[in-house]
């Protein structure tokens, strides 16, 4: 009986280890389940964290593509001369990627040189479609060959200035180093070999620096009453006003033309742009320009009628007789002070000195006047 019990006990604790199995075994496959659902994200999630993370590495690509052209950019404004414009791409192109110099590759200049093409085609372009070639296509070399041959050696730098005004291109092209060093070369000569300070560039010290102007005429006008001859009776004793004017007109080469005349500028100026002018009344010279240790910048001119062209020898002794040679050589010496009125820069001159200087042929002794600057002798005014 004893066995019974124990055959009949075993079977029953099998059939109940038997029947708990299923039920672990179902919440171990359960908690399995939720613990890889845990560890790993789901697919969906997955796949927004990677599209986020591509969009962020191509955003941060754009942004390094852009700070490069800025940057290479700033690199051609500033072998063109173009300061200003560079600092200001730098600061653009270090504000998007700090660190951008470090990331560009030097050793790879095809990627660079396109992207530089890329960028300094944008300066001159067409605005619209032309069937002809439009201008943009000549290399920088032609172009500044035509920028050159508009200052011309009369140094029209006001029509620089307008040229520059077409377009972007044509403003770089208007800022090139050479040509406003060249300019100073001409006005100052070997005095100005290196920029000096405070100018930081050339255009800013041909501009700033006193210099005499070529865009126009210095005029001065004198008035004064005087007393006229009396009547017959003596009853009327007429008092005449006396206007005159003089003239100056400086050329880059040292030349210089002073002319004294009642008549109006509207009639006199136009007459003075060449050198070859055939006014009678007119007086050819050359001039220098002298900084003083005043600080002042002072021009020196020493002005003289134009000797007639020599007769050959068969009039000569025809009429010599008739014409004779001058007994005397006269030469006029003027000293003038620059100085600026307004907004424009050395526009005026200030009488510092003038004399009369007579040379007698057969003596060769040589007169000298000097005339008082406080009469009659007001300053010039830039009639551009």
């Amino acid at each position: 009986m004893a066995e019974d019990e124990a055959d009949f006990g075993g079977p029953v604790e099998e059939e109940d280890e038997g029947s708990e199995d299923p039920d672990l075994q179902g919440e171990l496959n359960a908690f399995r389940v939720q613990w890889m659902s845990e560890l790993n994200p789901s697919s969906e999630a997955r796949g927004k964290h990677l599209q986020s993370k591509g969009q962020k590495k191509t955003q941060e690509v754009a942004l390094e593509e852009k700070a490069t052209e800025l940057f290479l950019r700033a690199v051609h404004e500033e072998q063109i001369g173009a300061v200003y414009e560079a600092i200001k791409y730098y600061r653009m192109a270090l504000q998007l990627v700090p660190d951008i110099e470090s990331k560009i590759n030097y050793s790879r200049p095809t990627d660079a040189d396109k992207m530089l093409g890329r960028v300094t085609l944008t300066f001159c372009a067409p605005e619209v479609e032309l069937t002809q070639t439009h201008i943009s296509v000549l290399p920088r070399e032609i172009l500044m060959y035509i920028f050159r041959w508009v200052v011309s050696s009369e140094l029209d730098m006001r029509a620089l200035e307008q040229l520059s005004l077409v377009c972007r291109g044509f403003y770089i092209c208007a800022r090139d180093t050479e040509i406003w060093r060249t300019a100073c070369f001409k006005v100052w000569g070997k005095s100005c070999v290196k920029l000096c300070k405070p100018y930081t560039s050339w255009r800013e010290m041909f501009l700033q620096k006193p210099r005499v102007r070529y865009d126009g005429v210095y005029i001065s006008k004198t008035s004064y009453i005087r007393q006229g001859e009396e009547s017959l009776d003596g009853f009327y004793r007429p008092w005449q006003q006396v206007e005159y004017y003089r003239y100056l007109r400086f050329f880059p080469d040292g030349q210089v033309l002073m002319m004294t005349t009642p008549e109006d500028p509207l009639t006199i100026v136009p007459q003075l742009k060449t050198k070859n002018t055939r006014l009678d009344a007119i007086l050819f010279g050359h001039y220098r320009l002298s900084q003083e240790t005043d600080n002042q910048t002072k021009v020196f001119a020493v002005l003289a009628k134009k000797k007639d062209e020599k007769v050959n020898e068969f009039t000569r002794n025809r009429f010599s007789r008739r014409n004779p040679l001058p007994e005397a050589e006269r030469s006029f010496h003027v000293g003038l002070q620059l100085a600026s009125g307004g907004r424009q820069c050395s526009n005026k001159l200030m009488w510092v000195h003038h004399s009369c200087h007579i040379k007698y042929r057969v003596t060769g002794e040589t007169v000298v006047t000097s005339f008082d600057l406080e009469k009659m002798y007001t300053p010039f005014s830039l009639l551009e």
